[in-house]
């Protein structure tokens, strides 16, 4: 099992259509194979500053869902309300 750290900045005014994007990407995650659970957090001191936790069977179903058509949807929307590009951390227990 892997999981996967997804930080992002969104851009001013735009958090509640964030918030609403993220849920509906999560729905759309949720059906690829490998997923286990994901969850999205809100730094307590910048509201505009999301990290998504994400845990995956494997670390090809998460480079799968990565590189998949549904993801890419997703993206350009989610893409278009961040003041910068995701940065994205895979991890692994030793």
């Amino acid at each position: 099992m892997i999981r996967v750290i997804i930080d992002r900045l969104i851009a001013e005014t735009l958090e509640e259509h964030y918030e609403n994007t993220a849920k509906e990407t999560l729905q759309v995650a949720i059906k690829a194979p490998g997923f286990i659970s994901g969850e999205s957090l809100r730094d307590l001191h910048n509201p505009r500053h999301r990290i998504v936790l994400c845990k995956w069977r494997s670390e090809l179903d998460w480079q799968n869902w990565a590189v998949s058509i549904e993801r890419k949807q997703m993206m350009d929307k989610l893409g278009v309300m961040l003041e910068k590009a995701e940065t994205i951390t895979i991890l692994d227990a030793p």
